[in-house]
């Protein structure tokens, strides 16, 4: 029977010493009481040490029993070091209060076989080795003594009191009355310990070295700066940055380009590695490095080898051509020559962006190429400020890096598709760059130094000139490319289309052939453009369908007519039946441009009583309607003069439709038209068959010239119209139009709506 001492947080094993401070009211009575006693006292773990109540239920039953063996007094406190002798188990209460006193029975260590308990105890003195050797907070003494240790239950009490881990472990290691037990557990605590020690170690030794070598590095640096200072030398030696002063000197650049170069370098020596402005400064430095500031992929300019290349590539476009070949010859004899600013216009599918892949193999020269649709951020143009995260020159300049050319041919292509918002407008950014006179000093932001454009060949592309804003246009000299002719798109086709085609469907020209009726079939029937583009498309639909043919059993040859075309393609989609519209009065065939080329007009017209309204449908815009509202007052004018004196306009509603509503319609040249059908519906008359026509009138009936008359007359052409009214001021615009199709078709100049309608409805005014 012995008082017992609840401990919070501390498991004591037998033979060794525990120092306590003593606080509590009731453990100063139990040590003193102790103390003038046997000195026995009991010490146990407690279950829960923050429990307010430190009772006997809230102990372990197993606990080690101790003896007194020093007190000292320390203010309000005593310390004491009680040394533990043996296990016991608590079999009942005595007293609880002041302080708890209990019947106890003692425990000791169950015997085993010295053959069968001496393995487990040489690999735990190994592991306690092992331990101690990565341990900083067990002596190397101890080797020593565990070592020495016959008893196995005192080296397993020993190997527990030291090691590291929680209570609840060493609670179950004084709870086991049995050695050989406790040292199988302690293999398990000793091996874990052991691994998390050793990785411990190991992390602690690698940021040790990394701090080291930093330090090191550091102080080394520190030491050689001082030296060249104190020689006189201010130059970072470090690796890389004397390869960027190489090459910053070999560059080549304006002096105020190296200038700010050597600077960004001069900040870079000041700045260490792990810095994010070392980074920054470094791409930068790439980048100035990267531009081609003096180096140039031009040759001798050959003009004849330039023809032949032009004419291999493409197809027509002579006055194109011609005007390349002028610019070529320009270079040839003053190379220092500012170069133009060409701008290709035309619908698609003519051949604008190639054209700038066939000038740049003609002049020798790298070519690259800018898509400017969409395009809404003037930072694409000018760049950022290096200053910004993930900052980038702008696609001028990038371009040219990669383009690795100071002069390439440089194609920006879909110009009149810019846009702006918010963030800027692109078009302003482009003013400089295009303009000859300013594009020698070029800033991009990024850069915040001077590039010179002037070396470059920009060649800008557009479907129309109306929506790029005038100062740019202004800059550029505009080179209209017109739609193809019929024999035009069949030579292509020929030459260009139906190879490409084949050797792209892996077939040979001795397995497949088109008959030139076929491709005058296909254009005819199935594409309706100024272009080639559709015409492509259909020509590779129909080797799409040969190719699965020989694909699979057919070894015979294919020759492709107008029905084997018809057979792949399936039924015609593109009908021009003029006779079957101009049947009745009332409808005249007007001719239109728009950005896919010219097309024609059918515009209807029909009275119905009503109180004098004009109706106008089919999506047409103000101009448009205008020219109706004029043509219906001249109309009404000249009344009497066409024998309709005894028409009553104010009790008729007039309405003018122009069909395929979906589609918007706009501009002037509609006039002749308009008036026409309403002069062939009052008066009764139809309008001749294939009769189509263009020009802007004026009130007092005077036919005024129009734009687009060389893709008015070939989409005149292409609807199979035998004859076009003209204004006589479009004379000479008809010498664009290719002579066999002058040849096919009948041309009237007219000055007077007089004139127009003598022709197309056999009246004529007095």
């Amino acid at each position: 029977m012995f008082p017992v001492m609840g401990l919070p947080q501390q498991v004591v094993f037998p033979m060794s010493l525990a120092p306590l401070q003593v606080t509590e009211h009731e453990e100063k009575l139990l040590i003193e009481d102790v103390a003038r006693g046997n000195r026995f006292v009991g010490l146990v773990l407690l279950r829960d040490p923050d429990a307010s109540e430190p009772g006997p239920e809230n102990m372990h039953e197993v606990g080690c029993l101790g003896r007194l063996f020093q007190m000292q007094r320390d203010g309000d406190g005593i310390n004491v070091v009680i040394q533990a002798l043996k296990r016991f188990r608590i079999v009942g209460i005595v007293q609880r209060k002041p302080y708890c006193v209990v019947r106890a029975e003692v425990l000791e260590d169950v015997g085993h076989p010295a053959e069968a308990i001496a393995p487990l105890a040489t690999t735990v003195k190994m592991q306690m080795g092992r331990l101690i050797t990565l341990s900083p907070n067990i002596p190397d003494g101890a080797r020593h003594v565990i070592e020495n240790i016959d008893d196995p239950g005192f080296l397993a009490d020993l190997a527990a009191g030291n090691l590291g881990i929680a209570v609840e472990e060493k609670q179950k290691l004084l709870a086991s009355a049995d050695p050989k037990e406790r040292l199988q557990r302690l293999t398990y605590l000793l091996a874990r310990e052991t691994e998390l020690l050793e990785a411990s170690n190991k992390i602690h030794a690698q940021v040790k070295g990394a701090i080291d070598k930093g330090q090191r590095e550091f102080y080394l640096r520190q030491q050689m700066k001082a030296i060249q200072e104190e020689l006189g030398e201010g130059e970072d030696q470090r690796p890389e940055i004397q390869a960027y002063r190489e090459k910053v000197e070999a560059l080549g650049a304006p002096d105020d380009v190296r200038k700010e170069a050597l600077r960004e370098l001069d900040r870079l020596t000041r700045m260490h590695e792990s810095s994010a402005e070392y980074h920054v400064v470094t791409t930068y430095l790439d980048t100035i490095i990267e531009l081609p500031w003096n180096r140039f992929t031009e040759g001798k300019v050959d003009i004849d080898r330039a023809d032949r290349i032009l004419n291999q590539d493409h197809y027509g476009l002579n006055k194109v051509k011609e005007r390349i070949l002028e610019y070529l010859a320009v270079r040839k004899l003053k190379p220092d020559a500012a170069g133009p600013i060409l701008c290709f216009v035309g619908p698609p599918g003519v051949g604008k962006t190639s054209l700038g892949k066939s000038i740049a193999r003609a002049l020798n020269r790298a070519f690259t190429r800018m898509s400017l649709g969409g395009v809404r951020d003037e930072a694409e143009i000018r760049g950022h400020r290096k200053t910004y995260v993930g900052a980038l020159p702008g696609r001028i300049i990038q371009n040219i890096r990669k383009a690795g050319s100071a002069n390439p041919v440089f194609m920006l292509d879909e110009i009149d598709k810019l846009g702006a918002d918010f963030r800027g407008d692109p078009s302003s950014a482009l003013l400089e760059v295009l303009d000859p006179a300013q594009n020698d000093t070029f800033v991009d932001h990024y850069l915040n130094v001077p590039f010179d454009l002037s070396r470059v060949m920009f060649i800008a592309t557009a479907n129309v000139t109306d929506t790029i804003p005038w100062a740019l246009r202004d800059r550029m000299e505009v080179i209209e490319i017109p739609g193809y002719t019929l024999d035009e798109k069949i030579a292509i086709a020929e030459r260009y289309l139906v190879p490409r085609q084949r050797e792209a469907h892996g077939l040979s020209a001795k397995q497949l052939t088109f008959q030139k009726s076929a491709l005058r079939r296909i254009i005819g029937g199935y594409t309706r453009e100024a272009g080639v583009r559709n015409l492509e498309r259909e020509i590779a639909h129909v080797c799409r369908g040969c190719a699965r043919r020989f694909a699979g059993r057919r070894r015979k040859p294919i020759r492709i007519g107008p029905a084997e075309a018809c057979e792949f393609l399936g039924p015609e989609r593109v009908f021009y039946n003029t006779a079957e519209h101009t049947r009745i009065p009332g409808v005249a065939i007007g001719l239109a441009w728009t950005p896919t080329g010219g097309d024609i007009l059918f515009i209807e017209a029909t009275h119905m009583p009503g109180k004098g309204q004009l109706l106008l449908t089919g999506q047409l815009g103000d101009v448009m309607k205008e020219s109706a509202r004029a043509a219906l007052s001249y109309l009404r004018a000249h009344s009497k003069a066409l024998g309709l004196e005894k028409t009553d306009f104010t009790e008729l509603d007039v309405h003018l439709h122009v069909p395929a509503g979906a589609v918007p319609k706009d501009g002037p040249s509609a006039g002749v038209a308009l008036l026409t059908a309403m002069a062939s519906l009052f008066t009764g008359k139809r309008v001749k068959n294939a009769l189509a026509m263009t020009g802007e009138i004026t009130l007092r009936g005077l036919v005024l010239p129009v734009g687009g008359v060389k893709e008015k007359v070939l989409a005149a052409a292409r609807a199979k119209v035998k004859t076009v009214i003209l204004p006589d001021r479009n004379r000479n615009d008809l010498e664009d139009v290719p002579e066999d199709i002058r040849k096919k078709m009948t041309f009237h100049f007219v000055r007077q709506m007089s004139e127009v309608l003598k022709i197309a409805i056999g009246v004529e005014l007095d």
